[in-house]
C-alpha cells in the first residue's frame, strides 16, 4: 500500500472525532461500522466509523465520538470503556482534523441507524470477515489520486479514510492477515455516486 501523504492542517480546519468500537459478537471480536445515507451532501452511502465533528458543548473528542455512536448507531455510553485517543489525523480533502477514540464494548446495547436521513446501516463486523483475504483488495480513484485499501463486508464496501484507518487498527492489534496487495479495482461509479445505484 502506498504511504498517504501528509499534508500541514489547514488554519481553518474543523475539529473531529471518530469511535473505533471493539465488541465481543456472536462472530467472535467485531468492530462497529456505520453506512451513511446516500442522500447527503458528503460521503453519501460511505461505510464509515461513527463519528462527527466536536460541538461547543462537547469537553473534547472522547465526548463527541460517544456521542455521535449514541446517537447515529445507539451505543450508550455508559456501556463503553475508552481505551485511548489515537493522534489526530488530517483530511486535506474535507479540511477536518480527525481525531480516533478507541473503545471497548462491555456493554453491548442494540443498535440501529439513529437518523434515516443520516445513518443506512448499523453494522458489527467480525474481525475475522475484515481480516478475510478474500474480502480485501485496494481501490483505484478514478481522479488518478491514488490508491487505498479497502474491505468487502456485510454488503459494504469499505473505502478511503475508514479503510485506512481499519487497515492500521488491524495491523496493530496483531489481526492482520496476508492478502493478494495486487488485486487492484476501479473504484465502482456507484461508489462516488450513490445516485446511480439500483
Amino acid at each position: 500500500m502506498p504511504v498517504p501523504q501528509v499534508f500541514e492542517p489547514a488554519a481553518d480546519a474543523r475539529a473531529a472525532a471518530v469511535l473505533i468500537l471493539f465488541g465481543e459478537g456472536p462472530d467472535g471480536p467485531d468492530i462497529l461500522l456505520t453506512e451513511r445515507a446516500a442522500t447527503l451532501n458528503k460521503h453519501a452511502g460511505q461505510p464509515a466509523f461513527p463519528g462527527g465533528r466536536i460541538d461547543p458543548e462537547d469537553s473534547g473528542p472522547v465526548a463527541a465520538a460517544l456521542r455521535e455512536a449514541w446517537e447515529e448507531a445507539g451505543v450508550d455510553p455508559a456501556g463503553v470503556d475508552v481505551l485511548c485517543t489515537l493522534p489526530e489525523l488530517y483530511l486535506a480533502h474535507s479540511e477536518h482534523r480527525v481525531t480516533p477514540v478507541a473503545g471497548w464494548w462491555r456493554e453491548p446495547s442494540d443498535i440501529a441507524p439513529g437518523h434515516p436521513g443520516e445513518v443506512a446501516l448499523v453494522a458489527r463486523v467480525p474481525i475475522s470477515e475484515l481480516t478475510d483475504p478474500a474480502n480485501r483488495l485496494a481501490l483505484r480513484h478514478p481522479s488518478g489520486r491514488g490508491y487505498g485499501p479497502a474491505f468487502r463486508v456485510r454488503d459494504m464496501l469499505v473505502w478511503g479514510f475508514t479503510a485506512a484507518l481499519l487497515d492500521q487498527v488491524l495491523v496493530a492489534g496483531g489481526w492482520d492477515r496476508p492478502w493478494d496487495t495486487a488485486r487492484v479495482e476501479e473504484l465502482p461509479p456507484e461508489v462516488l455516486n450513490p445516485a446511480l445505484r439500483g
